[in-house]
């Protein structure tokens, strides 16, 4: 359940770096975290891969 894929087949995932350690974050940073990302193009066609059910 780590990642989740959008109606066009790309692959949504959560950032990183948003457990602990947050009082030196800048609060304009960790509102950014909170955003999915879309995994980048080279990882996913390996995730496509990988992935069970016909992702």
């Amino acid at each position: 359940k780590r990642l989740k894929q959008t109606g066009t087949g790309k692959l949504k995932r959560m950032r990183s770096n948003k457990s602990h350690i947050l009082n030196k974050k800048t609060t304009k940073r960790k509102r950014r975290l909170r955003q999915p990302e879309l995994v980048s193009k080279s990882d996913e066609k390996r995730m496509h891969k990988i992935l069970p059910y016909g992702s």
